[in-house]
């Protein structure tokens, strides 16, 4: 039996080979090279669409639009949000995300008639008074409030709370740190 000195000198080079990919797929997210989030959102969004227009049929029937908008909200949304609790958001991520669900939101409710009988697309304010302001962004921001609330529950033996309990020691850099977790 090895002794935990013997365990660390083995020089693991010779033993294994590990190949240098750019990006690879870990339990169904996608992991970059570069620690980028907007490679996994694109796949993500062409995932719902395929989900949406898999599901036509059923968006397109006499279904009353509750019922259609459970539909999006069990079916199409878990699709495009599977993962999104370690996701750093930036500004263009939060606009495809927000522009493919508006998209997937007029189709459920449809356009507006005027009274002098033309019709018109429903705006962005209309769409989200008719959801209640419970938008794909506001479920994200609660998916990840909810992990951190299981993360500071964790005891401190464990690792993931000790990675985010961690105080370095050395100081920061200059200039105004990334606020990541304000969005």
């Amino acid at each position: 039996m090895r002794t935990r000195k013997q365990h660390r000198d083995i020089n693991w080079n010779k033993i294994m080979s590990f190949e240098s990919v750019q990006s690879f797929k870990y339990l169904g997210s996608t992991v970059n090279q570069n620690n980028t989030i907007e490679e996994e959102i694109k796949e993500r969004l062409i995932a719902g669409n395929k989900a949406f227009y898999a599901n036509q049929k059923m968006f397109q029937n006499k279904l009353s639009k509750k019922s259609k908008l459970k539909l999006y909200w069990t079916l199409i949304r878990p699709i495009v949000t599977y993962a999104c609790e370690t996701w750093v958001l930036k500004e263009n991520c939060i606009q495809k995300l927000m522009i493919f669900e508006r998209k997937i939101l007029r189709k459920i409710f449809g356009p507006n008639k005027e009274v002098n009988g033309l019709w018109r697309i429903k705006t962005n304010e209309e769409l989200d008074e008719l959801i209640k302001r419970k938008n794909i962004l506001r479920f994200i921001k609660s998916q990840r409030l909810k992990l951190l609330g299981h993360v500071e529950r964790m005891p401190n033996e464990i690792e993931v709370t000790r990675i985010y309990k961690w105080k370095p020691l050395a100081s920061r850099p200059k200039g105004r740190p990334k606020d990541r977790w304000g969005r």
